[in-house]
């Protein structure tokens, strides 16, 4: 793989690097969700528990201050271990442009491919976001990787009301 690897601290610029999320950042992480009016926001208790339980397949930028301003989280389904399912992508609105999702998601499959070893990433997108569409294929091209699309969850399946379905992407096989 050819990324900037996500630990130890990574320069992106002169003032932003990537690292792993502590606790500390859940509340950060929690807000960079919401202001991005396109994630499902989740519990602030599970941006915080993702901080603690899933720094290790995760991973955040800190501006000059060391503050989170994006961030990837993800993790390592037990029964696919050489994969890495990336749960969720977000750039702080001041922060977007610079490329640093792409960064981010580079970055951090580099890190789990070296500690974990890794074939393949998942990710769920909602048809019509762009954004992310973009983010993975890119990603897959970056890495001479295929994308596989499927309907993971019918819109039907989930027990809130209406909801968009949600694509399964596959992406792999990444090259060592």
């Amino acid at each position: 793989m050819t990324a900037t690897q996500a630990d130890p601290h990574t320069d992106l610029h002169a003032s932003l690097f990537i690292d792993r999320p502590t606790v500390a950042d859940g509340a950060a992480l929690w807000r960079i969700a919401k202001d991005s009016n396109a994630l499902d926001l989740n519990s602030s208790y599970s941006y915080l528990l993702w901080c603690r339980d899933f720094a290790g397949t995760s991973a955040v930028v800190r501006d000059e201050r060391g503050e989170p301003v994006g961030f990837v989280t993800g993790y390592v389904p037990p029964d696919r271990p050489g994969t890495l399912l990336v749960w969720q992508v977000a750039v702080d609105a001041a922060q977007r442009g610079r490329g640093l999702a792409a960064r981010l998601l580079d970055g951090l499959t580099e890190r789990v491919a070296a500690e974990y070893g890794l074939t393949g990433i998942e990710t769920t997108i909602t048809p019509g976001n762009t954004a992310s569409e973009r983010l993975f294929t890119s990603y897959a091209e970056r890495h001479g990787a295929t994308v596989e699309r499927t309907v993971l969850f019918e819109a039907g399946d989930f027990p809130d009301g209406p909801h968009d379905p949600e694509v399964l992407y596959q992406i792999g096989p990444l090259s060592p």
